[in-house]
């Protein structure tokens, strides 16, 4: 019964606020739960998320009449401390909505802030639960339930591989319906990400938030997702600066050749200049195209039809 009020009550307030509406994660209850408040500060890249105590996800839907069926997931960077929302998340939401993909934007918790016992589980666990929410509401908010894909920027990117790589087609005894379905993305568009959790190349500052500053070798292999790629993982398309000193550009490449390996459809660019965190790359040269070889790989692949 509680579950069933939940879910009215966020039906009942996605129609009040139209094309844009706030979906707990767990309204049954938080797996994991921290005892955090949240803090957000302003700043010039808007603004930036810290310590996550209710994990939910932003929902921004086209108007229906633009909507083409395609969704994306999208996973904000921050190295595993922080969340650049604006920067890496709703601007991304209005950018997908303008060519008429429904973005949902996810508030995951953050290992940093979170016990040993539950830090390198609860990013992921809100990640798959998102995935399961949109395909949940596949119906009601016109989407194709196998065009959902993910998108991650930075650590992000990792979450998203993460998700790409360590997912399961829901499970069919569960009570909650919602739990039942796949948090399997369909693709993958993965911006200066971080893949490895290899110490030669991976970013450090992830790699210690999310499994620690002396891991097993074991949780150093799981979170190494070049190493967990498989004949199931979804298509990517992966964007990269050569000149990023952050996240080294052997990242995207190391995954590029996992999904290769596999046959797995991937497409890969790396340019000359840009650094980390880019966003849009607006006024940044060749660098500022990366949004339209995207809107052109999504086509490719069927998805903006």
């Amino acid at each position: 019964m509680k579950n069933l009020l939940a879910l009215l009550c966020c039906t009942f307030y996605f129609h009040l606020s139209a094309q844009e509406m706030t979906l707990p994660l767990w309204p049954e209850g938080i797996p994991c739960e921290n005892d955090q408040e949240i803090e957000v500060v302003e700043r010039d890249i808007g603004r930036v998320i810290s310590k996550v105590h209710e994990p939910e996800m932003v929902v921004y839907l086209p108007p229906e009449d633009q909507r083409n069926g395609t969704g994306v997931v999208i996973c904000p960077g921050g190295g595993y401390t922080i969340l650049a929302w604006d920067w890496e998340g709703t601007k991304m939401a209005e950018w997908f909505n303008s060519f008429g993909v429904a973005a949902f934007v996810v508030k995951y918790r953050l290992p940093h802030w979170e016990t040993e016992d539950c830090r390198d589980k609860v990013a992921l666990m809100d990640a798959q639960r998102a995935m399961r929410i949109v395909r949940s509401h596949a119906g009601e908010w016109q989407l194709d339930a196998g065009r959902i894909g993910v998108m991650g920027f930075s650590a992000g990117g990792h979450l998203a591989s993460t998700l790409s790589t360590h997912f399961d087609y829901g499970d069919t005894t569960a009570t909650a319906a919602v739990d039942q379905m796949s948090c399997r993305p369909d693709f993958s568009i993965l911006m200066y990400p971080v893949i490895t959790m290899d110490t030669s190349f991976t970013h450090m500052g992830s790699h210690n938030n999310l499994i620690g500053e002396n891991p097993t070798e074991e949780q150093e292999i799981h979170f190494s997702n070049e190493k967990q790629v498989s004949a199931e993982t979804p298509p990517a398309i992966l964007i990269h600066a050569d000149d990023d000193k952050s996240v080294v550009p052997e990242n995207s490449i190391a995954y590029y050749l996992a999904l290769r390996k596999y046959h797995i459809p991937a497409t890969m660019h790396i340019f000359p200049g840009g650094g980390h965190g880019f966003s849009m790359a607006e006024g940044m040269g060749t660098t500022e195209q990366w949004t339209e070889m995207v809107k052109g790989w999504m086509k490719s692949r069927g998805l903006m039809e």
